[in-house]
């Protein structure tokens, strides 16, 4: 209000002197003007004065939320230089407040004991491992980082704060503490794998022993009892050999082993060994080779068994005298290449197609024509997909078919250096 007392008083010697050297008619026009500018700026005055009021109370409610957050959340602007820092960040990276809180952060800190995790944090790339879940230069970005050492994993989201013109004014990182979530998991993966494994003894010496039997001169009867157990322990052979994948995949010990790949011939041997499922079923399979060789970095076992999958199930859920084609494509302007399964079988439910990767789902169409499963296999090949740098979708029609996509990185600087979980998305 200082500014109106001020034009006020000015207001009033102006209005006097007016008045005293001009007649009065004559001086009632400047002083009504005075007059009208002193009514304006007092009510300007007053309504910044709600305004500023208004906009504190937005920031302490906002800050309030801000700190009783279970999440750390770090603001910072372009030159990362930390504007907010919560109570929660402070516990994740054992730092106070006052230690960075307008202070600029680089990435030369990370020589700092007490800075380490923190610049690992908002410097992705410092880290040693740093998996992301989200296109590069797209927004929110979502990073999971493993901190071995520490025993620490955290999940960072970081999204931009810009202005009504849409100008970056820095960022906002939302930082939560995954470690807990992630030991659960690994005793969960445990106990399943402990499981399997004894599980996995006695079901293979009963394979063994009706495999036996199947071989013997047996009577019809004795014969159908003796193929519905092998049926069955393999079966259950099956099952248990996919939860301990499943069990090594979410700890990160599934194993691989990259090498160059004649990406023609790999898949011409998958399909050499699908060739006696396919006749029996009354499938046949196409392969559109590309007219250039191509050459990928992979481990061969591991896609072996995702393409088997995929081709496995285009053959499994098909029709009679349907077809499977693959297709090799390079993708422009990316360094991927793009194979494709496609299938003229029962397709898949659109409501379903989001569930379709993930542990123990299956179809409703599927279960009808194959009520044995354990749905294990779409998610066990996404993942491998993924350890390989790739990504993995489905398009399909109801009773139409389905069109499996998979990518692959022909750059191999683009395949994660490491095993990790990789969670239902």
């Amino acid at each position: 209000m200082r500014l109106f007392w001020f034009f006020l008083v000015l207001s009033i010697i102006v209005s006097v002197l007016v008045i005293f050297y001009l007649p009065l008619i004559l001086a009632l026009i400047p002083v009504s003007i005075f007059f009208v500018l002193d009514v304006v700026v007092f009510n300007s005055i007053v309504k910044l004065a709600e305004l500023n009021f208004q906009v504190k109370i937005e920031r302490n409610q906002l800050n309030n939320v801000i700190s009783t957050l279970r999440d750390g959340v770090i603001a910072y602007d372009e030159n990362i230089k930390i504007l907010v820092f919560n109570p929660s960040a402070e516990s994740i990276f054992n730092l106070k407040t006052e230690e960075v809180l307008g202070k600029d952060l680089n990435p030369e800190q990370i020589k700092e004991p007490r800075l380490k995790i923190l610049i690992q944090t908002l410097f992705p790339s410092l880290a040693s491992t740093a998996i992301r879940h989200s296109e590069a230069g797209s927004y929110p970005q979502i990073i999971d980082i493993s901190f071995e050492d520490e025993g620490l994993e955290l999940r960072t989201i970081t999204n931009k704060i810009t202005d009504f013109k849409g100008n970056l004014l820095g960022f906002v990182k939302s930082v939560s503490n995954r470690t807990r979530e992630v030991e659960l998991l690994r005793s969960k993966n445990e106990f399943i794998s402990v499981a399997a494994h004894q599980l996995r003894t006695p079901l293979t010496g009963l394979y063994w022993a009706f495999e036996t039997l199947a071989k013997e001169n047996l009577k019809e009867d004795q014969k159908q009892i003796v193929t519905t157990g092998l049926e069955a322990s393999s079966f259950l052979l099956k099952i248990v050999n996919d939860l301990l994948d499943v069990s090594k995949i979410e700890e990160g010990r599934f194993g691989y082993n990259f090498e160059k790949i004649n990406l023609i011939e790999f898949i011409e041997t998958v399909i050499k060994e699908l060739k006696s499922l396919a006749d029996e079923a009354g499938v046949k399979i196409y392969f559109q080779k590309p007219e250039e060789p191509l050459e990928i970095n992979g481990d061969s076992q591991k896609l072996g068994m995702a393409l088997f999958n995929l081709i496995d199930n285009a053959i499994r859920y098909n029709v009679k005298n349907g077809e499977v084609v693959l297709a090799v494509e390079k993708l422009k302007d990316k360094p991927y290449l793009q194979i494709s399964v496609k299938d003229t079988g029962i397709g898949v439910p659109p409501e379903v197609t989001k569930k379709i990767f993930t542990k123990f789902f299956r179809a409703d169409n599927a279960m009808k024509i194959a009520p044995n499963g354990s749905g294990l296999g779409l998610y066990i090949v996404k993942n491998i997909i993924k350890r390989h740098g790739g990504e993995i979708w489905v398009e399909s029609e109801l009773n139409r078919g389905s069109t499996f996509y998979f990518i692959i990185p022909l750059d191999s600087s683009l395949i994660p250096q490491k095993e990790f979980i990789y969670e239902e998305e």
